[in-house]
């Protein structure tokens, strides 16, 4: 049985937890075919990672669980829609009656379900906690009821909080500074506490900011894309050397892909890309891919509890065998191109989320 790892804000865990659900997962051992239960399966990276799977895992089955907020969206999945390894049902993680219909017969569960945008959680905290907390809550109780090998919880660096020096590990303690990190915070910590309470075999993973294809346009990259591509200016918070590491989603996928079938029982994994960049040289890059002067900038106030930098040590991960492999700007050039492609899919969101106003 592997050694739990430190992943408290406050204490160490040098301890031996048992596994009360049968033997280790590691389906790469065993040889059988895997049934996942992938719950946001139908956001940005969900959509990516389920993709990732029925094209990585030829024998692997996928159900994807989502409640189709403004966030998800079923045409990200629309060509896996025929494959009969995949099925969709409609459902919210809160609800444990939902879950519990759709977990059965399944052999892990990942976690992507979440609200995620900082700058609504700012505005409004309430469905963060909902989701992030409760939410993540109810599935740790369906990992128990119906005894699930593995269950995979996506996280953030953000939990980490700022440091203008050096890099995050996973022992390092938690210090979010936004009630969207702090919500998430509080779910790796409930993982946690159904580990060593329960022996719940869960494994967190902690990813950098992903950009590409599929993303919803209030993240920054396709935010910015689609106001230049529509003739508007791009807002930017405070001076704009706020520093973010840049991970595509395609070599998240894959360290999310890893860490399930590989990772230890108790163990965090971060996930970077180690493509640190100021907010403002971003911007020009994007400017630069759209042929756009920085006339097209507008400074605006900073947000609030604006983070300064983040920055993850992905050594971890790296030791199982991962490494990205999509440099920065041929991932930021693909992201463009597919924006540019692909203005029908962008351009209904937007005017849905007019309506909505």
């Amino acid at each position: 049985m592997a050694r739990m790892a430190c992943w408290s804000p406050t204490v160490k865990i040098d301890s031996h937890v048992p596994n009360r659900y049968g033997r280790q997962w590691c389906p790469c051992v065993w040889g059988f075919s895997v049934k996942l239960l992938v719950t946001g399966g139908a956001g940005f990276i969900g959509s990516n990672f389920i993709r990732h799977t029925l094209r990585t895992h030829a024998e692997d089955a996928v159900v994807c669980f989502d409640k189709l907020t403004y966030a998800g969206n079923l045409e990200n999945l629309s060509d896996v829609a025929d494959d009969r390894r995949y099925r969709f049902a409609q459902g919210d993680i809160v609800d444990p009656s939902a879950v519990d219909a759709t977990v059965a017969g399944c052999d892990a569960i990942v976690n992507f379900a979440a609200q995620t945008h900082v700058d609504r959680s700012i505005d409004d905290p309430t469905e963060f906690l909902q989701t992030n907390i409760f939410g993540t809550r109810v599935l740790l109780e369906a990992v128990r009821r119906h005894r699930i090998k593995r269950m995979l919880q996506v996280s953030t660096d953000e939990v980490y909080g700022s440091r203008l020096t050096g890099e995050f590990r996973e022992t390092d303690p938690l210090e979010p500074n936004s009630p969207y990190a702090a919500s998430k915070a509080s779910a790796d910590l409930m993982c946690r506490a159904y580990r060593v309470t329960f022996g719940v075999p869960v494994v967190i993973v902690r990813c950098s900011n992903n950009y590409g294809p599929y993303q919803y346009p209030e993240k920054v990259i396709p935010f910015f894309v689609t106001r230049l591509l529509t003739g508007q200016k791009v807002p930017l918070y405070g001076d704009g050397r706020n520093v973010r590491d840049w991970l595509y989603v395609e070599d998240c996928c894959a360290g999310i892909d890893l860490a399930l079938r590989r990772g230890a029982d108790g163990e965090v994994y971060n996930i970077g890309g180690g493509n640190e960049l100021p907010n403002v040289e971003l911007t020009h890059r994007v400017l630069a891919l759209l042929g756009k002067s920085e006339s097209s900038i507008e400074y605006v106030k900073d947000r609030l509890g604006h983070d300064r930098r983040y920055a993850i040590d992905s050594s971890k991960i790296r030791q199982l065998g991962w490494q990205p492999r999509v440099a920065f700007e041929d991932g930021l050039q693909r992201t463009v191109r597919w924006y540019e492609e692909h203005e029908a899919w962008w351009r209904k969101l937007l005017e849905r989320a007019e309506v909505t106003k």
